[in-house]
């Protein structure tokens, strides 16, 4: 079980690019359900995401190159490509993920926790601006099929 919240990130605020960084590209072979490719630097994944926004279930499964580069080949709509930093905080390690185009500038930060009511309790810090956790414009399956 997946349980995460959203945030857009004023970038004015907070120097990220000092954190660890890896590079994703991602792909989805279907958006209801998710069912998606990663590359991540060089570890491959096919995962399935079930319904829901802050809360949702999550399976991921180890593929090969061969097998990332022949199913990225069958993805619908846009491939999303990104900067993902890790960035300490508190407990919490915040995924801040730096989309390239189309979708550049965009920040997106997300949170994982353990319980939906630590979650609601999560006091996010200043350079946070929007919680999107409930907007669907942000679930990356999403902005694959949007159009430009």
């Amino acid at each position: 079980m997946e349980i995460e919240r959203k945030f857009l990130v004023d970038k004015e605020k907070f120097d990220y690019k000092a954190f660890e960084s890896k590079k994703l590209v991602q792909g989805y072979l279907n958006t209801n359900p998710v069912v998606r490719v990663r590359k991540e630097d060089d570890e491959y994944y096919l995962t399935y995401k079930g319904k829901g926004m802050m809360v949702r279930e999550e399976y991921n499964l180890a593929l090969n190159k061969e097998a990332f580069d022949h199913l990225i080949k069958k993805a619908d709509g846009n491939i999303i490509s990104k900067t993902r930093y890790l960035i300490p905080f508190g407990k919490y390690t915040i995924e801040l993920d730096e989309f390239d185009p189309p979708f550049a500038p965009l920040l997106l930060a997300e949170v994982e926790f353990e319980s939906v009511e630590e979650a609601n309790a999560f006091v996010a810090p200043d350079w946070f601006l929007e919680d999107v956790t409930s907007d669907s414009a942000y679930h990356n399956s999403n902005m694959s099929k949007r159009k430009f």
